[in-house]
């Protein structure tokens, strides 16, 4: 039987962690949407078109070790404009989606284009600001220099981005249950995130 979570939100809001635990609570598959435009930007480093790449990726690609690279990220967003890259995508975000035992999907439009019919949606946010800082002591711990004002322009930059493009724009479904962690700790969030679903199963 199959069951998919979809769970939406901006950067640093929370819902990669969460996705996490909500998979590994209900032993359910997790897919951090995102990863797929790495794994087909990885493999057109290597010289592989980027279509046949999108048509031919399986779930394995997304474990190799050079997906969090800068050359990826930028091969990643010169192959996610490409409109058969998208479709083919697509095709394997709603196969993952219906595999049997359960799924988790987390990216920024599962609940309302990719799996509008999921059984349990939710949309996880926090204020800009509360994102930004968490983002900079990412940043910080890493030893990366920075200043906090300037990952929250990119932070506000990204959220218009992604809540004002043209093509599956970044919203909250209708029936989604909306989770701002702004003032919660990772496990009061988490433990918000299960409830919901285990109302959604009945």
């Amino acid at each position: 039987m199959s069951f998919t979570i979809a769970i939406d939100g901006p950067a640093a809001a929370g819902k990669g962690t969460i996705s996490k635990a909500v998979a590994a609570h209900f032993g359910f598959a997790h897919l951090d949407t995102g990863l797929l435009y790495r794994a087909v930007g990885a493999k057109t480093l290597d010289g592989t078109d980027a279509i046949a790449a999108a048509q031919a990726l399986v779930a394995e690609d997304l474990e190799a070790d050079n997906l969090r690279s800068p050359e990826v990220a930028q091969a990643a967003s010169r192959v996610a404009v490409i409109a058969e890259v998208r479709a083919a995508l697509e095709d394997f975000q709603r196969a993952f989606a219906r595999r049997a035992g359960g799924a988790v999907l987390d990216g920024r439009d599962i609940g309302t284009v990719i799996c509008p019919n999921a059984e349990a949606k939710l949309f996880v946010t926090a204020s800009a600001e509360v994102r930004a800082e968490r983002r900079f002591k990412e940043l910080v711990d890493k030893g990366l220099e920075t200043r906090f004002e300037t990952v929250l322009a990119d932070v506000k930059e990204r959220d218009a981005r992604d809540r004002d493009r043209a093509e599956a724009p970044m919203v909250a479904a209708k029936d989604a249950t909306v989770i701002d962690t702004s003032a919660l700790s990772i496990d009061d969030a988490i433990a918000a995130a299960v409830s919901a679903i285990e109302a959604a199963r009945g």
